[in-house]
Order: structure tokens, then C-alpha cells, then sequence
């Protein structure tokens, strides 16, 4: 009796695929929808808390500055699932955050979408306060001290002077920021694990096509990834180009 060796399907044997296989498929586009979502609100949320740190850090002389800027960069450095790991303990029910969430809601923060976020937040910190911190040390004291000297309040200057320009700081930011959330695996996947229509992320995703050697998914999903994340670029550099024009 013959013996046939099996060789299991590799992405070399299926990188050219016909066409009308890889048109003819059903995508489940769920997880491009929560990754959009989840990078929406990321973004936001990081505008809000990021910009009155970036501020702060780039106009204090305190001693403990240096200390809160590297812990900022920290995730520039670390390992995902370093991070992810730590997360999932703080984020757990017998963690300090996790246990605080579960008595005043009932409810759990990991494997779910709101501790998608939170891991989200403090994974893409970096990349929303290192540019606005940036564009609030460019602007300088003497556009704020002129107008101090016609009267405006701190506050005043703050929202009158500071941030219209460091405008592009902003949308530097909030780019990079959203790309970076949408292109995330090892923190989301630590803290959310991979429920689908809950937590499944669209990097988490195309990882589990590929492991069950589901290649046509992995290339719709991989493509549009790829994609949206040169478009993203492209509109980034484009806008920066015209306004330091």
C-alpha cells in the first residue's frame, strides 16, 4: 500500500490565488467595524487627557517632569504583551482597577470593549502627547505674553493662542493616534482575547485566518488594513505639506 505524505497548505502554496476564488467569498467585516470604533473613541478620549498633560509637560519646569515623560514613552519600549499582561492583572476582578469597576458596576473590564479601551488609552498615549507636547514647545512664551499684556486670562490663552497654533500638533496627533489603535495586536489581544462581534479586532482577525489557513480572508482584510493605513499617511503628510507652506 502506498504511503502519501500530507504537507499542510502553506502561504507560499496559496499567495497566487485565481481571482474568482478570492472575489468569491463571504467577508465578515465585524471586526473592521469594532477596530474602527475602537479607535474612534481612543483617539477622543486621548485628546481630551492628553492635551492638558502635553501642555503641562511642556511648559513645567518641575522636577518630577522627567519622570512622568519617560513613563509616558514607556510604551514606545515595551513589549505588548508586557504591557498587555500588566493590564490584564490591573484590569482583572482581583486587580486594583478591575475590582474598583466590578464594585461600582457589577461588571468585569477584561474580555470586554471598554477594557479594549482602556488598554487602547494608555498603549497610544505616547503617540498623542509626544506631538502635541512638541507643537505646545514650538509655539514659544512670547505669542502667550503678548496677549497676557491685552488681558487674557491663562485660560484665554490657552484656547486663543495656544491651540489654534499648534494646530497641526493636533492633527498629528490625532492621526497617529488612530492609525497606531488600528494597527494594535498583542494589548488588545491579552485584554480582549478574541470574542467575536465583541472584542475580535480586525489584527486579531487576520492572525486567526491565517493560523487556520483561511488566506483569502487574511488577504481582504490584510489588504484593507494596508490600504486605509497608506491612505491615512498620505492625508497626514498632505495636509502637514500645506499647512507649513
Amino acid at each position: 500500500m502506498d504511503k502519501t505524505t500530507f504537507y499542510p497548505p502553506t502561504l507560499c502554496s496559496t499567495s497566487i490565488l485565481p481571482l474568482h476564488i478570492l472575489f468569491d467569498i463571504p467577508i465578515n467585516w465585524t471586526p473592521v467595524w469594532i477596530t474602527l470604533r475602537l479607535a474612534t473613541v481612543t483617539t477622543l478620549v486621548l485628546l481630551l487627557l492628553g492635551t492638558p498633560l502635553a501642555w503641562w509637560l511642556a511648559r513645567s519646569k518641575c522636577w518630577c517632569k522627567t519622570v512622568i515623560e519617560a513613563a509616558v514613552a514607556l510604551p514606545l519600549v515595551l513589549p505588548p504583551t508586557v504591557l498587555g499582561f500588566y493590564l490584564l492583572v490591573a484590569l482583572g476582578p482581583h486587580g486594583p482597577i478591575g475590582n474598583l469597576w466590578q464594585s461600582l458596576t457589577g461588571g468585569h473590564l477584561t474580555f470586554t470593549f471598554t477594557g479594549l479601551v482602556i488598554g487602547s488609552v494608555i498603549f497610544s498615549l505616547p503617540f498623542t502627547v509626544q506631538p502635541l507636547q512638541n507643537a505646545f514647545a514650538a509655539i514659544g512664551q512670547r505669542p502667550l505674553e503678548v496677549a497676557a499684556t491685552l488681558r487674557a486670562t491663562p485660560l484665554d490663552r490657552f484656547f486663543t493662542v495656544a491651540i489654534p497654533l499648534a494646530r497641526p500638533g493636533f492633527l498629528t496627533a490625532a492621526t497617529l493616534t488612530f492609525a497606531h489603535t488600528v494597527g494594535e495586536f498583542g494589548v488588545v489581544l491579552m485584554i480582549g482575547g478574541s470574542i467575536p462581534g465583541k472584542t475580535q479586532v480586525l489584527s486579531v482577525a487576520i492572525y486567526e485566518h491565517v493560523e487556520m489557513f483561511e488566506f483569502r480572508e487574511a488577504y481582504w482584510l490584510s489588504g484593507f488594513m494596508l490600504l486605509f493605513s497608506f491612505i491615512i499617511l498620505l492625508t497626514l503628510y498632505s495636509i502637514n505639506k500645506r499647512l507649513y507652506q
